[in-house]
């Protein structure tokens, strides 16, 4: 008898779960096929990669050339003072960090490279992402999805969004 109540019980909170899953109207979109369509998008893009190209290339020479160093050291140490051994050393240490800290400060997170893609490329997407807003405001869709994977939910309803009351929740 347990069973059977629990079993109904559930029935019902299934075709509750499905009735309401069936008035909401979802969609998804292809992010990466709409970015490659626009051509202002490929434009910026080429012009990182050229950028990102050109900076690597830079860096490769710089270590290139710190290798050089470090040879060239290895080569005559054995004819060198302490004070020459210590002062080859310490430049060559020198720049293995300048060339560290231009990697850093063109590829980091915060670096160049990034700041450079958010001034040509997030007009793009911010204009993408509006698009999409519109759309789906117009069109009563509740979530809308990127079939890429890359960016998951594109658009939320607001009476889907559940932070407030969690954080209510949180500070009970």
């Amino acid at each position: 008898m347990r069973f059977r109540n629990f079993l109904m019980v559930a029935i019902l909170a299934v075709a509750g779960f499905g009735a309401q899953l069936s008035a909401q109207k979802i969609a998804s979109v292809d992010m990466e096929k709409i970015l490659s369509s626009i051509t202002e998008y490929q434009e910026a893009q080429e012009q990182l990669d050229q950028l990102a190209a050109k900076w690597q290339q830079e860096i490769n020479q710089e270590y290139d050339a710190i290798k050089g160093m470090y040879n060239k050291y290895q080569a005559e140490q054995v004819l060198m003072t302490d004070e020459q051994r210590q002062t080859q050393e310490q430049a060559i240490f020198d720049r293995e960090t300048k060339v560290r800290n231009m990697q850093a400060d063109r590829f980091g997170p915060d670096g160049s490279l990034f700041q450079r893609r958010q001034e040509l490329i997030q007009p793009i997407q911010d204009a993408i992402y509006e698009a999409i807003e519109t759309y789906a405001n117009q069109n009563n869709y509740d979530f809308i999805f990127d079939r890429a994977g890359s960016a998951g939910i594109i658009f939320s309803s607001e009476q889907y969004d559940k932070t407030d009351e969690i954080l209510r929740s949180l500070k009970n």
